[in-house]
């Protein structure tokens, strides 16, 4: 049966998390978590995708807009609990009339939530014919979470909050995971007269299960993974979780054949691309569409964010963000590639050395304490250490062009813009302010003055 509409709940502030940013575009493996949940409801297609904000509305919402333009936006009122957050987004989906058919609800909280197990609970739900379906896990330690309460027959009887429970309560270890599946017309009527006598003084959305009991049955799906729903509420879970879903994703980057030296101080986001017989060394961070070829080394202590590193190459000690590495290239140690470098194959970005928007040819090499930045050089050049394009006029940024078996010699300063030729020659020290053409030497030179027997005047 098709989701006539999904409601992620994202008006809480999170307080737990003692932050200035709401809990929901915290970051979790690259993405915020909002973001994570929201891509996984969406591969469900529902006819209408709803997110529910109050703390710092307008920064939420610019964020759901920004991960999917055509989301709803429903604001929720300064009354609290997640049963009014669904009030609020029920009623704005009843404004044109009442829907029909199955309602999603999901908290936001949750960055590792999927969509086959969503597939999951939503078939589960249409097969059993049930009026409303709770997402479940069993949990060792359900210490923070409501506890499911069920009948001799399985069915929920209730959700009762920890703050709520009594002591046989808070020994039952399945939990909710305030993921929901309801029919549209019962959860209307379910959530009308919900009421705020409890612990916290809130709107429970768990209340509404009671309702729904009273008209037909409330089923319950327990999740195949328990780590696929666990909330997040402070930086400690944060942490815990953060770590654990890291190690199943270097365990199955090296199941499928890439080396991972030391998978504890390997840190791989979920868009990253690796071939086989790549080699991780420890202390990475590989980062956004990140893709590494066959063969490839990288680290240690490499930092690699939307790059794209060929086969057989080498990055060490290095941060490389948005740029190129051709195949059997060397870079670092201590590189720091800043966005738009293309290299092609062979060359070579050595240690202390920056680069911004530079094109690398074949075979040429930047060995050690250079800055290039907009320029671009040919095939089988030598930079020598030391040597600074100059790009930058205090207005426009300006391109330097150095040709292919081009020598440049140590402490070179190239001011953009400048073009130097094919198979040049400069010497060391030399002010490159003009062009040079094809095969030639070119240096300058300052008149080197010598005191003899000087002393600073405090000295004299």
């Amino acid at each position: 049966m098709a989701l006539t509409a999904a409601i992620i709940l994202a008006a809480g502030e999170g307080t737990r998390m003692r932050s200035s940013k709401p809990k929901v575009l915290h970051i979790f493996a690259g993405k915020t978590f909002l973001e994570r949940v929201m891509a996984s409801v969406s591969k469900l297609e529902p006819e209408t995708l709803a997110v529910v904000v109050h703390y710092q509305a307008d920064r939420v919402a610019q964020a759901a807009r920004s991960y999917q333009p055509d989301v709803d936006i429903v604001h929720q009122d300064d009354i609290p609990g997640t049963g009014r957050a669904v009030q609020c987004a029920m009623a704005q989906l009843n404004a044109n009339g009442p829907i029909t058919g199955p309602v999603l609800i999901a908290a936001s909280d949750m960055p590792l939530l999927d969509a086959d197990t969503l597939k999951q609970l939503i078939a589960f739900h249409t097969a059993s014919g049930n009026g409303a379906t709770v997402l479940t896990t069993v949990l060792d330690d359900p210490t923070g979470y409501g506890r499911i309460i069920r009948d001799r027959d399985g069915n929920v009887l209730r959700i009762v909050e920890q703050k709520d429970a009594n002591r046989s309560e808070l020994a039952v270890q399945e939990v909710n995971t305030s993921v929901y599946v309801f029919d549209a017309e019962l959860l209307s009527r379910a959530i009308a007269d919900l009421k705020s006598n409890n612990a916290q003084g809130e709107f429970y959305l768990t209340d509404a299960l009671e309702t729904a009991r009273s008209a037909g049955t409330v089923g319950a799906f327990t999740a195949p993974d328990p780590l696929s729903v666990e909330g997040v509420n402070d930086r400690v879970q944060l942490a815990a979780l953060s770590r654990a879903h890291n190690r199943r994703v270097c365990e199955a980057w090296m199941r499928s054949g890439v080396t991972i030296l030391d998978p504890e101080t390997t840190w791989i986001e979920d868009d990253v691309e690796i071939a086989r017989d790549a080699v991780i060394l420890p202390g990475c961070f590989l980062q956004g569409h990140t893709v590494i070829g066959e063969d490839a080394q990288i680290g240690p202590y490499t930092t690699l964010i939307d790059a794209h590193v060929d086969a057989e190459a080498v990055v060490e000690r290095s941060r490389v963000q948005e740029s190129h590495i051709g195949r059997a290239t060397n870079i670092g140690p201590w590189t720091y590639l800043r966005a738009g470098n293309e290299f092609g194959e062979e060359a070579k970005a050595g240690a202390f050395v920056e680069m911004k928007k530079a094109h690398i040819g074949n075979g040429t090499k930047v060995p050690h304490l250079s800055y290039v930045g907009d320029a671009e050089l040919g095939d089988h050049t030598n930079i020598g250490g030391g040597t600074i394009t100059a790009n930058y006029d205090g207005v426009h940024k300006n391109r330097t062009h150095i040709g292919s078996n081009v020598h440049v010699g140590a402490g070179n300063l190239f001011v953009a813009p400048v073009e130097v030729g094919d198979g040049v020659t400069t010497g060391a020290g030399s002010v490159i302010r003009h062009a040079v053409p094809d095969d030639a030497m070119a240096y300058s030179e300052n008149t080197q003055h010598i005191v003899e027997g000087w002393k600073p005047k405090w000295e004299r």
